[in-house]
């Protein structure tokens, strides 16, 4: 597997000189596949489309020193359009890889975990995801990019609303 390290050399400012990052490994943790009503669900009309919802989450976690594994879960669970909506399939991926990261600060050693890493991960997730989906006889969903950056962002700011008790109520 080809080292990837990010620093000044890779146009990132985010980093010092010095500070590096790379793939150790790469691997999945979990995967399911669920068709719970098949065949009926497999008879589908082509312009019947249905209600895809989809979630994701990443979790990083210091696994040595200097060793990082960040998780990637991406879950999928396509249902009918109708009154009472039937599971046309659910899939589930755990996609993790282990990282090597020195000579970074807490700011950039997190936003390499939280940003960098899974946007890393993700084409794989995605290719596990779209071949599990075909595999149960559908055609593959193909996920749309994900915007890593926005996502930390987005946390950040939530969690900043809690910490000050700015917090949206809700009605």
């Amino acid at each position: 597997m080809a080292e990837e390290t990010t620093g000044p050399e890779a146009g990132s400012d985010a980093q010092p000189a010095g500070g590096e990052a790379s793939v150790a490994a790469q691997y999945v943790k979990d995967l399911s596949f669920e068709n719970p009503n098949a065949p009926q669900t497999l008879y589908r009309q082509p312009d019947d489309k249905p209600n895809i919802d989809v979630s994701v989450n990443v979790q990083a976690q210091q696994r040595g020193q200097d060793a990082y594994e960040v998780e990637l879960k991406i879950s999928a669970t396509s249902k009918t359009k109708e009154d009472t909506p039937t599971v046309i399939f659910a899939v589930e991926v755990q996609y993790a890889g282990l990282f090597m990261a020195r000579n970074l600060s807490d700011a950039q050693l997190q936003q390499f975990l939280l940003i960098a890493a899974p946007q890393m991960l993700f084409p794989f997730a995605r290719r596990i995801i779209a071949d599990a989906v075909r595999d149960g006889g559908f055609p593959p969903l193909m996920l749309d990019p994900i915007d890593f950056h926005a996502l930390y962002q987005q946390q950040r700011q939530q969690i900043q609303q809690q910490q000050t008790g700015d917090a949206p109520t809700l009605n």
